[in-house]
């Protein structure tokens, strides 16, 4: 068996190592699952990143795991074997309890799988439980009124964003090498950028997402969160695929996404370099971490990179326009009659006040017009350029805002909106449908991580993976580990 110094270096060892460890029977599932929910045990009580914890079962599927390991030929064992995995909570979990961070829903129960947990599932990945997200997704922080604070591992008194904030927080801290979150405007992204963790934003359809409801869903995404880049590719190669339930599922991809970094390059591409969207201010220490990347990408791996300035429609009036009616409607059909208005939490409350001033017309002329606009501006980049490559957030994760939702400055500037200030650079690609990967750049002088940001063309997952591998081989992060 597989040597290791610590339970901790065992929980922070990468996804496809340890998969090749089992497969050689180095490693025992049992082994790995104990260590793991040892873990949990230790940092749950001061991260709070988990809804539910599924100790018994987890052991259980780990002593399954490991006898169908003792019996079978290697060539037959899925490619997830005997990995532990957490869920966001937002996805169903068919037999655990998925509250969707939810008072409203705080004992519901599921009969079916999400669709990217049945496939990681059917891939022998085991569930460790369900990580915490804000009500119904709908907040940039993840704070609930059900599972209360998540804390961010680099800094206990920081936040972690959201919505996927407990599955980025959980990777972070070694609670588990696989994660799932959900990105509509930037929930996988920002907080994997906040906690110094790999959060990919596949093409819409590439993990198909609505299945029997919502299959038009063209924003909303369901992707991987993992410590390094290949460990992502991993777990799209085990989601990908087409779902007839879906309607603008993409073809099976025809390729592996994880040996597709096998050689791993940029050398040569043109790369497209923003630093802040004309949006807003952006922290010095963002701007500083983020150019250096920049620099990387033309001199250590040979890019052609050059600096461009997009002009795209104002964020926070496309915000208001595209999202709050949708919540308000959601709380029209779902939680007004289920009563309990007093269960709602700020954000929610926010966004209806907002929906309820937009009118038809401009709802409609936001969901045709801005958005196509939205879209040319990236179109005309990528007609130019292989990839574009910016911040993730144009701040670093900061103290529990409470009842602002956000951040009151950024830069000793005041902002705007506090509760959309973390996504005003993730939203627009969002909406634009591309792939974008947000990858560990480096870090501030305060130790907090930084996020730079990879997008490519449309479909193009192959491409932004390749690109975050590359930079994680001329940057790497992944020894780093919070003092949680």
């Amino acid at each position: 068996m597989h040597e290791f110094s610590s339970p901790d270096d065992l929980c922070f060892t990468p996804a496809v190592e340890l998969a090749g460890l089992i497969r050689r029977r180095e490693l025992s599932p049992v082994e790995l699952m104990a260590s793991v929910l040892g873990r949990i045990d230790q940092l749950q009580p001061k991260l709070n990143c988990f809804a539910t914890v599924c100790h018994e079962q987890a052991l259980a599927a780990a002593r399954r795991a490991e006898d169908v390991l003792m019996r079978s030929p290697v060539d037959e064992l899925p490619l997830l074997h005997g990995l532990p995995a957490s869920v966001k909570d937002l996805e169903d979990t068919a037999g655990v309890r998925t509250a969707y961070g939810s008072l409203h829903f705080k004992d519901h129960v599921p009969e079916d799988d999400a669709l990217i947990w049945k496939r990681l599932k059917a891939h022998g990945a085991i569930l460790l439980g369900k990580t915490t997200t804000p009500e119904f997704g709908m907040n940039s922080v993840t704070e609930s009124l059900l599972t209360g604070i998540t804390r961010n591992p680099w800094n206990l008194a920081c936040t972690t964003g959201g919505s996927s904030g407990g599955a980025a927080a959980a990777v972070a801290a070694g609670l588990g090498p696989l994660a799932t979150g959900s990105d509509g405007g930037g929930s996988i992204r920002v907080p994997s950028a906040f906690c110094g963790v790999v959060g990919l934003k596949p093409s819409p359809g590439r993990i198909p997402f609505g299945g029997r409801n919502g299959a038009w869903e063209g924003v909303v995404v369901t992707g991987p969160i993992t410590r390094t880049v290949a460990d992502c590719a991993l777990m799209l190669d085990a989601t990908a695929g087409p779902d007839g339930h879906d309607a603008i599922f993409l073809p099976a991809p025809g390729q592996s996404y994880l040996a597709g970094l096998e050689r791993a390059s940029v050398k040569g591409m043109r790369v497209a370099y923003c630093s802040d969207l004309r949006s807003g201010p952006v922290e010095p220490e963002v701007l500083r971490v983020v150019a250096a990347a920049a620099a990387n990408f033309e001199t250590d791996l040979g890019a052609h990179v050059e600096a461009v300035d997009l002009d795209l429609p104002d964020v926070f009036d496309y915000f208001v326009k595209w999202w709050c009616p949708q919540v308000a409607l959601f709380h029209e059909t779902v939680l007004e009659p289920l009563g309990h208005p007093e269960l709602l939490p700020g954000s929610v409350r926010w966004a209806l006040e907002q929906g309820a001033k937009v009118q038809l017309r401009d709802y409609v002329r936001t969901q045709f017009d801005t958005r196509t606009s939205l879209h040319n501006v990236f179109a005309d980049v990528f007609s130019a350029f292989d990839l574009l490559i910016w911040p993730t957030t144009p701040c670093v994760a900061f103290p529990h805002p409470g009842a602002a939702g956000g951040p009151l400055e950024i830069a000793g500037e005041p902002t705007r909106i506090p509760i959309l200030e973390n996504q005003r650079f993730t939203e627009a690609i969002s909406h634009a449908g591309y792939p974008a990967i947000t990858v560990p750049a480096g870090f501030t002088q305060d130790g907090l991580p930084v996020g730079l940001q990879i997008a490519a063309a449309h479909g193009r997952d192959d491409l932004v993976l390749a690109a975050a591998a590359a930079f994680e081989a001329a940057v790497p992060w992944a020894a780093k580990r919070p003092a949680c």
